[in-house]
């Protein structure tokens, strides 16, 4: 799916290294523990992709090292979401939070904030700046409206899709939005930034069925945390609008209470409303309209693994 793309993900993790230096030695460490911890590095790749479909023949440092903006931005939202959530493993791994404290995890989240407006700057593309800007502020936004609907049982699917675009997806769009930025392909500019905003609710809304139907070892972290955290995820709204009147109420409580011994008794009711095929349609749906944003595009390879990856977001198990 990556293989258009694999030398320059090489260059990408060179850049990402060789950034990471610093003469705090914790900070050193704390970042790249987090950042080897194994990620797909997944909107580093919409970007590759998404400038290599825009026709981008620029200077290839430039694009590698805002490949490595983009992971910096995603690694320091990973630390802050992490302490908020009181997480304890990512990607099968101790997060760090865990392996090092709350208060380090938060600041070294703020240090590769810092680190990548730095990059920015040194790339002297106002454009450029203003879309990575627009982007974190409207993250940070999203993580708030999630934090604010933490057990909360009324959240809805709209405002549950609200937090998912501002918070996951936004980050996607960004990516493949710059994609077009790049080689200034204006006209495409739209359609790869709906291209990345829908592959990236996609992933976030198979990440929630995930939580509740996927393998632990595979996924690399316990089943039932979103549960655990009063997260009222699109399974879990789905059984509350459609369930009985028994089980939108033993929702209702496990939410409210962040009830992971509710996590068998939940589970049987997600099941018996089709809650996760329902959330999988919905994800295939995104899938489809991100492809269809990009079907003017021409004909090439990084085309090609663009479709793939829409299609991956959906059928991946991990």
């Amino acid at each position: 799916m990556l293989a258009p793309i694999a030398d320059d993900m090489r260059k990408v993790d060179e850049v990402i290294g060789r950034r990471l230096a610093s003469d705090v030695p914790l900070v050193r460490e704390v970042a790249q523990y987090i950042v080897a911890s194994g990620g797909k590095r997944l909107r580093p790749a919409v970007l590759l992709l998404a400038a290599g479909a825009a026709g981008y023949r620029g200077e290839k440092g430039s694009l590698h090292d805002l490949a490595a903006v983009v992971e910096f931005i995603h690694t320091a939202t990973l630390l802050h979401d992490d302490v908020v959530d009181e997480s304890s493993l990512r990607r099968g791994r101790d997060t760090a939070n865990a392996a090092f404290g709350n208060a380090a995890a938060v600041l070294v989240g703020d240090f590769l904030y810092s680190r990548a407006f730095q990059m920015m700057v040194d790339m002297n593309d106002m454009r450029v700046m203003q879309v990575l800007a627009e982007a974190t502020n409207t993250i940070a936004g999203g993580e708030v409206l999630q934090l604010m609907g933490s057990h909360d049982p009324e959240v809805d699917e709209a405002r549950y899709l609200e937090v998912i675009r501002r918070k996951t997806a936004k980050l996607f769009e960004a990516a493949a939005r710059l994609g077009a930025v790049l080689p200034r392909q204006a006209a495409l500019e739209e359609r790869l930034a709906e291209y990345g905003r829908r592959v990236g609710t996609a992933f976030q809304l198979i990440d929630d069925v995930l939580d509740y139907s996927g393998d632990e070892a595979t996924i690399g972290k316990s089943l039932g945390d979103d549960l655990a955290e009063g997260k009222p995820t699109l399974p879990l709204i789905r059984v509350m609008r459609t369930g009985t009147k028994e089980q939108a109420a033993l929702v209702r409580r496990a939410i409210v209470d962040g009830g992971r011994e509710d996590f068998g008794a939940v589970l049987g009711a997600i099941r018996a409303c089709g809650a996760l095929d329902y959330a999988r349609e919905a994800a295939r749906r995104e899938a489809e309209a991100a492809a269809l944003a990009i079907e003017p595009l021409p004909a090439s390879d990084f085309k090609r693994s663009l479709l793939e990856l829409a299609s991956f977001s959906v059928t991946r198990s991990s």
